[in-house]
């Protein structure tokens, strides 16, 4: 019979809601992770743990001895935005956890302090991934070139999300999808050339605006008639950057573009066409075009039979009519390198709904969390790798 993780989880309530808040107010970004991954190693030595450094800011430990090992995953890195909420403990540094990592953090060091109290339970390893650089799309790569999933090696592995400010995240609900689970996401630079020349004689130039422009205009091509309508798909121009002044023609002009699909193919359709059409269409009005990927992250697909195990021990642990199947997600998720060498599941907990006054949702300064869903991520995190360890024994 499994322990009560979530009984527990409760009684831990103050510490965890404390660790979170501590994280929160110095919220660090990237790999810049000093104070964080500082905190993280003096938590889990305190809970008779041995943290170690993997790669360039993350930590990882183990609890348990031999068997299957299970991985259970929390990024620790915030966003560049200045928090606007006006929480007694709201960061002052410029940057912000309205994506929600500081609550990962909490709860995976919770989970952590529990799976280690009942060491002796467990049928196999723990293995925890504390993780940077999420939000650059770049700390789960690091993190595995260093080693994470060896050493032991790792057999399966789960990732945990809150989810705020939407009509469906009601505290305490779980959410994940059966299969494609989030788009990929990628940036592109396209760097349009063509020839200043004054407005007097602008038969003398090349105008990289005028191109720029039909760029853009083309490029809404590719969703509106060369892939399926069925297919979620989504590409925005988000900045366009050019000329000096008003009455010359342009010589250059940068656009930055952003592209996410749910399927490899159609990801990598939309990379092929994005550069094919940046430049024919420089080349047809006289000019040239450069794209460069300036970063990117395919679609993360979840493990159907590991998703809907992990989503059965969700229900065990809740209740049935708290855990819901979903489509795939648009958002772009770095979880996705591990999932792309072992079998993972990507979970969203429901940490405040817009019915239940979160106004707000993920990425927004405003962003409020419902701390109530703290201790239940905790449980989850634990109750889930203990039981994952016990059935695959």
């Amino acid at each position: 019979m499994s322990f009560d993780y979530m009984s527990r989880a409760k009684q831990l309530r103050e510490e965890i809601i404390a660790n979170r808040r501590a994280i929160h107010r110095y919220a660090e970004i990237g790999f810049e992770l000093e104070k964080t991954v500082a905190f993280v190693m003096e938590q889990l030595s305190s809970y008779g743990y041995q943290p170690r450094r993997v790669g360039k800011a993350g930590v990882t430990c183990t609890a348990g001895k031999g068997g299957k090992v299970f991985l259970l995953r929390g990024d620790m890195d915030a966003l560049p935005m200045a928090e606007e909420t006006g929480l007694p403990f709201a960061a002052k540094n410029g940057h912000c956890h309205s994506c929600g990592h500081d609550c990962h953090t909490a709860m995976l060091l919770a989970a952590a302090k529990m799976l280690k109290e009942q060491e002796d339970r467990l049928e196999g390893t723990v293995k925890f991934m504390f993780q940077p650089a999420e939000e650059l799309l770049g700390g789960a790569v690091d993190m595995i070139q260093a080693g994470i999933l060896e050493n032991p090696k790792v057999d399966a592995g789960m990732g945990l999300h809150v989810m705020v400010g939407n009509e469906t995240s009601k505290t305490g609900e779980v959410f994940y999808a059966n299969g494609p689970a989030n788009f990929s996401g990628d940036a592109v630079t396209i760097r349009v050339r063509g020839r200043a020349a004054h407005g007097s004689t602008p038969e003398a130039g090349v105008d990289a605006i005028t191109i720029a422009a039909h760029i853009v205009i083309a490029l809404q091509e590719i969703l509106a008639r060369e892939i399926n309508s069925m297919q979620p798909v989504v590409l925005i121009v988000g900045t366009i950057h050019g000329g000096t002044t008003c009455n010359t023609l342009a010589g250059e002009a940068v656009l930055e573009c952003s592209c996410r699909a749910a399927t490899h193919e159609t990801r990598a359709f939309m990379k092929r066409r994005i550069k094919e059409i940046a430049e024919g269409t420089a080349k047809t009005f006289r000019g040239e075009a450069e794209v460069e990927y300036v970063y990117g992250m395919p679609p993360m697909v979840n493990d159907r039979e590991l998703s809907d195990e992990i989503g059965g021990y969700c229900a065990e642990l809740l209740s049935p009519e708290k855990v819901h199947v979903i489509p795939v997600s648009n958002g772009t998720e770095d979880f996705t390198a591990v999932a792309a060498q072992i079998p993972t599941a990507f979970l969203h907990l429901g940490a405040g709904s817009k019915e239940q006054g979160h106004e707000f949702s993920m990425h927004h300064p405003k962003m409020v969390v419902d701390e109530d869903a703290l201790p239940i991520g905790a449980a989850l995190y634990a109750f889930t790798a203990e039981k994952y360890l016990t059935n695959h024994k």
